[in-house]
């Protein structure tokens, strides 16, 4: 199964950075070493409200397939319905992929009604 194709109701993305490793000597210099040319550890927060219990249990069953935070996969392009910019902001390398960060968290709205909350870390393939 793939992830689910749901648009988000809303979207919260960090981009990460490159990996930078930081000295200080004794006398207060720094030295900073760039260690790869990509970024790295970005991570979305996508919140799906007001799903049906059947469309919210997708995204539980997915994070299952998915061994819970072991495997990676790709974003449907339904993640970025409603953003103006390029998607490729998200991803200018082209080549990351996603894991779960940790468990999807499912809310009851009403009875037949939940909302879920997804955290994501992105990974470099």
């Amino acid at each position: 199964m793939s992830y689910p194709t749901y648009a988000p109701s809303s979207r919260a993305f960090d981009p990460g950075n490159w990996p930078v490793k930081s000295y200080s000597s004794i006398n207060g210099t720094e030295i900073r070493l760039l260690y790869g040319s990509r970024r790295t550890a970005a991570t979305f927060t996508l919140s799906y409200q007001n799903l049906s219990d059947v469309e919210a249990q997708e995204f539980l069953t997915h994070y299952d397939e998915m061994l819970g935070t072991f495997s990676t996969f790709d974003l449907p392009t339904s993640v970025f319905k409603g953003w103006s910019g390029d998607a490729s902001a998200f991803d200018p390398s082209g080549s990351m992929s996603f894991r779960y960060q940790e468990a999807p968290k499912l809310d009851s709205v009403k009875p037949g009604v939940s909302s879920v909350s997804v955290s994501l870390i992105g990974v470099l393939s």
